[in-house]
């Protein structure tokens, strides 16, 4: 399931994260890529586990978390630490696929879910365009800044080399409960309707009540925690 969510960062919280990425350090992004993506990654990454990168790095962590489309749609056990690239003139990332298993030891997560949250408007840069290979279609994605694609890990996608300007934006994996995605996608069916639902029919509807009941018991059949 491929997913575009609207302004999860609001202005002042954008305006504030790209400041803040102005004092920060930054790093040849080649170093956290794997095997042949290495060539391919030509960015560079923000040092977000120290001073006021790592406020920053636990203030967006606090805003995905807590958003409840990426609740109801990724069913997440846990996150990977976020990446915080920039990418100019004549950089990229070619196509590839992410590493299956990531972080250290003791801290490793099995990537279901990749996400990308764009910091940089549209116009801000030429290119850049994050496309993903899709069964049946290839998308093409360049949203407004503020917005997040969540996308299959197991897909193969690029970042398209940026013929101009700059292209910020931060990037991370999440493990699903629920492993298997025609299961999480019937689940966020499911609870978009109880959504639409509750609007119209009483708490204590027979409905409702059996909706509940059905996405709980789902839960239980599937739910890895």
């Amino acid at each position: 399931m491929l997913l575009t969510l609207a302004e999860v960062l609001d202005s002042q919280t954008l305006t504030d994260t790209r400041n803040s990425l102005k004092t920060l350090t930054w790093r040849d992004g080649g170093t956290t890529a794997g095997g042949r993506a290495k060539k391919a990654k030509k960015n560079e990454q923000a040092d977000l586990r120290s001073g006021k990168g790592a406020k920053l790095h636990d203030a967006l962590m606090a805003i995905l978390k807590a958003h409840p489309v990426v609740q109801a749609a990724a069913r997440p056990k846990r996150f990977s630490r976020l990446l915080i690239s920039k990418t100019e003139t004549a950089g990229g990332y070619g196509f590839h696929t992410d590493n299956a298993i990531m972080g250290p030891a003791g801290s490793r997560l099995r990537s279901d879910i990749s996400f990308t949250l764009f910091l940089s408007q549209p116009d801000e840069y030429e290119g850049g365009e994050l496309t993903i290979d899709l069964p049946g279609a290839v998308q093409s994605l360049k949203p407004a800044a503020g917005d997040m694609v969540l996308y299959p890990s197991s897909s193969i996608h690029q970042v398209a080399p940026v013929t101009s300007g700059t292209r910020l934006a931060c990037v991370g994996w999440i493990e699903s409960m629920v492993r298997d995605p025609s299961q999480r996608e019937l689940l966020f069916d499911l609870e978009n309707l109880r959504a639409e639902l509750v609007g119209k029919l009483p708490g204590q509807s027979a409905e409702l009540l059996t909706l509940d009941k059905s996405i709980s018991n789902l839960l239980r059949m599937w739910a890895e925690v």
